[in-house]
């Protein structure tokens, strides 16, 4: 065999390798983006999500301490939004949405409060029924960052 044939498939060769590497590099790094833009996105979709619950649900909280359930409809945008959080969530995220609004309707049916009451409540270390329901949140959305 002639040298410069030898030469001349060993450089061919040699650029059809380091080219490939170079597509493949880029191709990996494209598919790693575009998995972490995607895994980005669905954390801030529920993110907002779980935000819009917790408004919802501090507003009946604080509604249920001093006011009866005089029309249920008052529920409808917690419950709408429950389904929408079932549709994404996860079953300890979604096992503490549903406990929270059982435990807001409950507290719909209680006597309402006074501001003693509300006071003796914050004091008790239990004001805040929607902790739960916050941390199973915030260790979700850690874990989808993993």
């Amino acid at each position: 065999m002639d040298t410069a044939i030898v030469g001349a498939m060993a450089g061919v060769l040699g650029s059809l390798v380091g080219g490939s590497a170079t597509v493949a590099t880029a191709w990996v790094t494209q598919k790693t983006l575009t998995k972490r833009e995607l895994i980005l996105a669905k954390i801030q979709k529920r993110e907002t999500l779980y935000g819009e619950f917790i408004n919802e649900c501090s507003k009946l909280v604080m509604d249920s301490f001093a006011n009866t359930l005089d029309r249920p409809e008052t529920l409808l945008p917690a419950y709408a939004l429950l389904n929408r959080i079932r549709l994404k969530a996860s079953d300890t995220v979604l096992r503490e949405a549903d406990q929270l609004l059982k435990w807001i309707t409950e507290q719909y049916f209680a006597p309402n409060l006074t501001i003693e009451e509300m006071r003796a409540h914050v004091r008790s270390g239990n004001a805040d029924p929607l902790k739960s329901f916050g941390e199973a949140c915030r260790t979700e959305l850690k874990s989808l960052l993993s």
